[in-house]
């Protein structure tokens, strides 16, 4: 097989150039099928991210991550504290079906499911496209002094770009403390929250360099998912590839010259035009084989098919494939590998299906004041004081909570009021004293059982200890 590319692609990194200084990538304008298709699965997506916050599901925001206040809400379930477990089992889920399509499908999800890749792709770089024209228009400007076209187009650009880096911040900041929240803020205007302003002045720096400036750099410096491809692929896993077997032949790649026959003369079907490199977002030859830059993002597919077109040869010299097809021509296989990633994604859900039932809509807690001893009163009553906490992890309000002991015969006195509310999406903190007969204890530390009800009925229960004498053992 012919060289391919320099012979030290794997010792850099496309976007550096030979004295180590960053070399601006100025990708071609992608056209093609599959970018259509990108396209609108990334409004799709864009239009589901967008609108997630200010959906709500009972009442209950559809996603919400408040890392603060440690409550998150996915899919309209909410899940507290308390519920830390299932979050992990839900994370763990998605980590193991990450993995799974990873080795099966190659870096797919960076391409056409990645927030990043989404915004840089499909609405930063189409408003450059629109501003500053396509990559050869782009050279020229970026190498041209600054004149009034030059500063005119700069700062049109990079307004936009602020603009839409402070919109993205705010549906950001919605995710993260609940778009009522925000709409409230908004409402009250930026003097009576400037804590929450300056917070959104610097997540708009953040996305602002990130889409300005760091760009691709994201998805091959900081990005640790594609330095695992190195350790989930293999020759089985289906990417974006070059077919060196064709492209390269016995000749190896040459130009094209019209009428030649290309079959005959033992020369690959890669015309060496250099497009799959002008149309790359990172700016890598995709014709030196799988590499930690690509993101699959198939603009090199779309752009070769048509050359290929052009010159009359058949499609798919850069292709959705395997090394193990473009090697030796077998078809993708289920492999005992991805038998056992699938099983453990099976096991992780049906786990959290079951811890999903087998969750209560409220959590209860009641605990004996730290330091406090028992009581010994009139007719051989012990009594012991506790703290309680409620949490209502719906969004409706739950009328009438009363106490009632299961394990014992006793009585349960709520400091203040004898029942309360408590309120949709909150929590009720309070004191309370159990009261048991003497007789019914059998040791100094018993272990007693409360339920919870509402208007008579039983909506969750909890133990707890209960102290007495020793007399009683």
């Amino acid at each position: 097989m012919a060289e391919q590319g320099k012979d030290n692609f794997r010792d850099t990194i496309g976007t550096l150039n030979d004295e180590g200084k960053r070399a601006w990538v100025f990708p071609k304008k992608p056209s093609g099928k599959l970018y259509e298709y990108r396209k609108y699965v990334s409004y799709v997506l864009l239009a589901f991210l967008f609108s997630a916050p200010f959906i709500k599901v009972n009442g209950n925001q559809f996603l919400m991550f408040n890392i603060l206040e440690r409550r998150f809400n996915i899919f309209g379930f909410p899940f507290w504290p308390q519920d830390f477990h299932l979050f992990v089992i839900i994370m763990l889920i998605g980590v193991v079906f990450l993995v799974l399509f990873t080795v099966a499908f190659g870096r797919v999800f960076c391409g056409w499911i990645c927030p990043q890749t989404i915004f840089m792709e499909m609405v930063f770089r189409r408003i450059e496209y629109w501003i500053d024209g396509d990559r050869g228009k782009q050279i020229r400007l970026d190498k041209m002094p600054w004149n009034a076209e030059k500063i005119k187009k700069r700062t049109f650009k990079w307004f936009l770009f602020f603009v839409i880096s402070f919109l993205v911040a705010n549906i950001f900041l919605a995710y993260l403390i609940g778009s009522d929240r925000l709409i409230r803020y908004i409402l009250d205007g930026p003097e009576q929250h400037w804590n929450t302003l300056v917070s959104l002045l610097i997540f708009t720096g953040v996305f602002y360099f990130i889409f300005a400036w760091f760009r691709e750099q994201v998805c091959i410096i900081a990005c640790p998912y594609g330095r695992l491809q190195g350790v989930l692929l293999d020759n089985k896993s289906i990417v974006v590839a070059y077919d060196h077997k064709r492209g390269e032949k016995e000749e190896g790649r040459a130009k094209f010259k019209k009428n030649e026959d290309r079959q005959l003369s033992g020369k690959g079907d890669c015309i060496d035009c250099f497009q799959c490199v002008n149309v790359c977002p990172t700016g890598i030859d995709i014709r030196n084989g799988t590499q930690l830059e690509c993101i699959n993002c198939t603009a090199c597919i779309d752009e070769c098919d048509s050359i290929m077109e052009a010159v009359d040869l058949p499609k798919g010299l850069i292709r959705f494939t395997s090394e193990e097809n473009i090697e030796k021509k077998t078809k993708f296989k289920f492999t005992a590998r991805l038998k056992g990633y699938t099983a453990v994604l099976g096991i992780l859900t049906m786990v959290l299906v079951g811890m999903l039932f087998l969750r209560n809509n409220v959590e209860a807690n009641i605990l004996r004041l730290p330091g406090q001893l028992y009581e010994h009163k009139e007719n051989n009553i012990i009594s012991n004081v506790y703290t309680f906490k409620l949490i209502n992890k719906t969004s409706q309000e739950i009328k009438g909570i009363q106490f009632k002991l299961l394990s014992h015969k006793g009585t349960i006195k709520l400091v203040s009021h004898d029942e309360f509310d408590l309120p949709g999406q909150g929590l009720s903190k309070g004191t309370l004293f159990i009261e048991i007969n003497g007789s019914a204890l059998s040791g100094d530390k018993d272990r007693v059982e409360i339920g919870v009800y509402s208007k008579d009925k039983l909506i969750e229960t909890t133990t707890t200890a209960f102290l007495g004498p020793r007399s009683y053992n």
